[in-house]
């Protein structure tokens, strides 16, 4: 007589390891393959809303996790992708590298990654495209003034359209440019000097330089997908912790390039809020 079938019931989803990629050095050795390989939990992990992903960083630093730590964990890995896309499109070291950083968190993951960058080797130009002459978060303000010594970095402040179009001026021979102009809070049509910006990463992707974008390709909603226009096209984005609900979609695919989902260190605790 056959055994009765049992039930089978799915075991509950591990939340992403809590390592940081800051915790890895060797992720700046991969390709974007190995990179992939490398963060396995976090890229097959279920996706998450834009407003989820901000409540999962609220209950990591609840938990302790101070958010410099998740800004260094997210620009290091934010780094290994530029440089492993640099090298795979036979771009590194072949010009400077391009950073246009927003005021907010998405700026700061800019900026730890413009330092990591300039340690490997590369000359790094870090614009913060804003009208203020300082990021407006205690963490992303860390990560600007540490990139005032850093070798191989040149910071500038891009307060206004018009600066943004003097620094347009030769970006081809940019070897990359990255987007950080704005992650998750990015809400409704943009404006200058952001707007400004994003026409830049435009016209440098026009002329072949790659674009790589850190959390979601700027004016791509990371909840919908949804896009305003202008927008930013990437050749491959770097989001965090795990996969955005708003990467998912079709349109959103095609602006976003490849998709990497990195760790950053957020503890098992902080997924179940």
């Amino acid at each position: 007589m056959a055994s009765p079938t049992r039930a089978r019931h799915r075991a509950p989803e591990e939340p992403p390891s809590s390592r940081g990629a800051a915790d890895d050095p060797q992720i700046f050795e991969l390709d974007l393959t190995g990179l992939a390989r490398r963060w396995a939990d976090a890229m097959n992990a279920s996706p998450i809303s834009a407003e989820t992903m901000t409540g999962t960083d609220r209950r990591a630093q609840a938990l302790g996790v101070p958010g410099w730590r998740l800004m260094e964990h997210a620009g290091a890995a934010s780094a290994a992708v530029v440089r492993a896309l640099a090298a795979e499109r036979d771009r590194w070291g072949r010009g400077p590298i391009l950073v246009l950083a927003g005021p907010g968190n998405n700026g700061g993951d800019g900026f730890v990654a413009a330092r990591h960058l300039a340690s490997l080797g590369p000359e790094v130009i870090v614009v913060l495209v804003a009208s203020e002459p300082r990021p407006r978060s205690p963490d992303s303000a860390r990560a600007w003034d540490r990139l005032d010594k850093a070798a191989g970095v040149t910071r500038m402040h891009a307060p206004a359209a018009r600066d943004l179009a003097v620094l347009g001026r030769g970006v081809e021979r940019a070897s990359v440019v990255v987007d950080a102009l704005l992650g998750t809070g990015v809400k409704g049509p943009l404006r200058d000097p952001v707007l400004s910006a994003v026409a830049l990463v435009r016209r440098a992707r026009a002329v072949g330089v790659p674009v790589v974008a850190l959390d979601t390709p700027t004016a791509v909603d990371l909840t919908t997908g949804e896009a305003s226009d202008p927008v930013v096209r990437a050749d491959a984005t770097v989001t965090f912790h795990r996969p955005k609900l708003g990467l998912r979609t079709r349109a959103s695919t095609a602006l976003a390039g490849r998709i990497l989902v990195a760790p950053i260190g957020i503890p098992p605790g902080a997924d179940r809020g």
